[in-house]
């Protein structure tokens, strides 16, 4: 069965058990950040960088006005 044909199937289910199916479905992956997780040991080289260098640290105005926002 094809991805497509699945997604058509579960488009026709009731709300209730398309929001089960979907919990489901994510429960079954990994997490996203986890101890090992290469993301995960960036935000804590960040953090400990911020702790240790506090001018490092930007507001949230700074960080937009940088991407032109």
């Amino acid at each position: 069965m094809k991805i497509a044909e699945i997604q058509a199937g579960a488009l026709t289910l009731p709300e209730d058990e398309r929001a089960s199916l979907v919990a489901d479905l994510l429960a079954s992956l990994p997490a996203v950040l986890s101890d090992v997780d290469d993301g995960s040991l960036e935000a804590k080289r960040r953090i400990m960088e911020m702790k240790s260098d506090p001018s490092s640290r930007r507001s949230w105005d700074q960080i937009k006005a940088s991407l032109g926002r």
